[in-house]
């Protein structure tokens, strides 16, 4: 007699997903299906799960879900490239995260701000979150976020015709690469320092 048999319960059918154990938070299990919504692109029921998981977390004066809520509710937003929204969402995100001195998420929302502020072609404002992040970079000796982050400063340059900013700053980004020895990558900034020169003749 086989006594190994897997028992039936246990046998999922083939592309079925794995449950996961809802939590007996009523606020967070509706955060929970955002997120979810979220990965299987189904933006309008998501929206409706990160509002409802609002409106709890502002019942329960929650600063942390509020925030996290919003932020969100502004990356759904930009995914159906409703800027004003999500320059909003994201805002109130920013108030908390500001007054809770929390530099990470910081961070991560100047990221998402500055593709807001580049949609509603407020060039000026995505600049001044690039140079305060260029600060924490600085600050972090995070060589790697600074590059990027100058890559970002660059491609706003060449979309307001700054060919000769963007080749500068390209030549700054390759002096970085230099430094830690990526003579590849520090070659080719300064090739496309070289192409923005001649165009911008």
């Amino acid at each position: 007699m086989i006594s190994n048999i897997q028992p039936m319960a246990d046998i999922k059918k083939v592309g079925q997903k794995e449950e996961k154990k809802r939590s007996s938070d009523p606020v967070q299990a509706e955060y929970d299906d955002g997120i979810e919504f979220m990965k299987d692109n189904d933006f309008s029921q998501a929206a409706a799960a990160f509002h409802n998981a609002l409106r709890g977390y502002e019942e329960r004066k929650h600063q942390d879900g509020i925030a996290n809520a919003s932020n969100q509710l502004g990356n759904i937003c930009l995914e159906k490239g409703d800027f004003e929204k999500s320059k909003e969402h994201y805002r109130r995100a920013w108030a908390i995260c500001d007054r809770f001195e929390d530099p990470m998420s910081l961070l991560a929302l100047s990221t998402q701000l500055i593709v807001v502020h580049r949609g509603l072609n407020e060039f000026a404002e995505a600049m001044e979150l690039c140079f305060d992040m260029l600060e924490t970079h600085d600050l972090n000796n995070d060589p790697h976020g600074t590059v990027t982050t100058m890559e970002t400063i660059a491609d706003i340059y060449i979309s307001q015709g700054e060919k000769a900013k963007a080749a500068d700053t390209y030549r700054t980004i390759a002096s970085i690469h230099s430094n830690f020895k990526h003579k590849s990558s520090a070659g080719k900034f300064i090739a496309r320092a070289e192409e923005l020169e001649a165009e911008a003749v």
